[in-house]
């Protein structure tokens, strides 16, 4: 065995290390990774100028800030893999005492690599610090489905939205946002993270407005009783930008979970509405008493009946003049109910259903769907008289919303509203349901608890803390002098005749 030819060559690349911490840092990103990456780099950078396969060792001393680029091989009789060694005749041009198995190790200095083959040690290291990044971002979202996030509007293309979230970006395409509101460059945006994508380009996230998901994660972060587990929400259907209906419970009977939600003068919900662009809220103090479930879902509507059709299926008898409401605009209340309460849902004037025959009140209570079931309550709509229309719609769509806060669900806790509670019955018992409307009328004791109860989680111990008045008084007078306006410009129009347009 000869000696081993070894030419040490130090290369001072201080500035080089305290570059790698500073994208470390930067990029958040283990140094180690970025070290492993740098040696690669110049490995491949060094067998790209020496133009022939060779095994290059590279080390790197962060201490000293020192880098050493180094080519290793073992001298052989006979080359089987021309990485790691090398003929003895070679060898010796290098080294006139190397022998067969000795080690030859070659010290390459980075400057004469040459412009492009340092290029490449660049792009190289480049490239992994970017997958490393793209990794790092993908793991760090991927825990994080299903969580508030704010960034800003950067771009806007063929409808979708790119938001900046500062490390990287998040797409809120056009299907997931509230269709009514218009967004501009620069402006701050809220949205829930629905989805993240593992993409060749890079990880994709994938937020959304309209999900009952990010409503709820509003409420989390106006109501400190819903974050702290105080108040748990059960359930949220929403029409997006619409309405949204959002049944709650308390986890601590001294506290009111609807009055909670609303805030002192409503300015809970209020921050929530606004940031919804004036989303109606409906706030629902949810129990697992089904007849008086449905109540409060239709409040402010006066529910005379309820009666179940199967598992699947309520028939629901509303009073005659709330029918309207009930329904809502284009049947929207109906429908957010008949998801909230799981089930299908018919609903029928009382006037209506009274006078119905034998056979169509059998045919109502059948367990067959029925496809004109909103369009029974548009007909009833239509047939009512014009102020009824417009006072009604918009009666409907307020229980708990921005303009009523505290107002709203007193109204729908009303005392006649509640003292007519009645059990679960069964679709051909209407004697049987009768009787107990009367057994609850004979009890006001436990009509009270119901009426105590949803009154005061309508208002809230906030709201009656406040002392304000309700606003329902503004809102119906305001109600009636538009509906008086309206009667007085019809009364114009019947006494002016057209004007000729020839």
């Amino acid at each position: 065995m000869g000696t081993k030819a070894k030419t040490k060559g130090e290369l001072k690349a201080a500035e080089i290390v305290q570059a790698l911490g500073s994208v470390t840092k930067e990029k958040s990103i283990n140094i180690e990774l970025v070290l492993d990456t740098l040696k690669d780099a110049l490995a491949t950078a060094a067998k790209k100028y020496l133009g022939r396969p060779i095994h290059i060792e590279v080390e790197v001393d962060r201490d000293k800030g020192t880098i050493e680029v180094y080519s290793r091989q073992f001298v052989a009789e006979e080359v089987e893999d021309p990485e790691t060694q090398i003929t003895l005749e070679e060898a010796r041009r290098i080294d006139s005492d190397l022998q067969i198995g000795d080690e030859l190790i070659q010290d390459l200095d980075i400057d004469v690599f040459g412009r492009t083959a340092i290029q490449t040690a660049k792009q190289v290291l480049v490239q992994r610090v970017r997958e490393a990044e793209r990794e790092k971002v993908f793991a760090d979202y991927s825990n994080r489905v299903g969580e508030l996030i704010t960034g800003t509007v950067q771009q806007i293309d063929k409808g979708n939205i790119l938001v900046n979230l500062g490390r990287t970006e998040a797409l809120l395409p056009y299907k997931e946002q509230i269709h009514k509101e218009r967004y501009r460059q620069g402006q701050t945006i809220r949205g829930c993270i629905t989805e993240v994508k593992n993409n060749p380009k890079g990880p994709q996230i994938i937020v959304s407005r309209t999900s009952t998901t990010f409503l709820e994660r509003l409420f989390e972060l106006e109501v400190p009783e819903i974050y702290e587990g105080i108040v748990r929400i059960v359930k949220v259907v929403r029409a997006p930008g619409l309405r949204a209906k959002v049944a709650v419970v308390s986890n601590d009977s001294r506290v009111d979970p609807v009055g909670a939600c609303v805030g002192m003068r409503g300015n809970r919900v209020q921050a929530i509405v606004r940031e919804l662009s004036n989303e109606r809220m409906d706030i629902i103090n949810w129990t697992d008493e089904l007849s008086m479930l449905v109540r409060r879902v239709f409040s402010p509507a006066e529910v005379k009946r309820v009666l179940p059709v199967g598992e699947d299926k309520l028939v629901v008898i509303i009073k005659e003049e709330d029918l309207a409401q009930a329904i809502g605009r284009e049947g929207q209340n109906i429908r957010l109910a008949s998801r909230m309460l799981d089930k299908e849902i018919d609903v029928y004037g009382d006037e209506e259903f009274a006078g119905f025959t034998d056979e169509e009140r059998e045919q109502a209570l059948s367990e067959e769907e029925e496809e004109a079931e909103i369009a029974e309550g548009a007909e009833a709509v239509e047939g009512a008289p014009e102020g009824m229309q417009e006072d009604t719609s918009a009666e409907a769509e307020e229980t708990v919303s921005a303009g009523l806060a505290a107002s709203g669900v007193a109204e729908a806790a009303s005392e006649e509203d509640l003292t007519e509670a009645v059990g679960q019955e069964g679709p051909e018992s209407e004697t049987d349901t009768e009787s107990t409307e009367e057994t609850d009328r004979e009890a006001p004791g436990e009509a009270q608890e119901f009426a105590g109860a949803d009154a005061s989680a309508d208002a809230g111990p906030e709201a009656e803390d406040s002392g304000e008045p309700a606003d329902a008084d503004q809102d119906e007078g305001d109600s009636e002098e538009t509906k008086q306006e309206g009667e007085e410009a019809l009364g114009d129009q019947e006494r002016t005749p057209p004007e000729d347009t020839h």
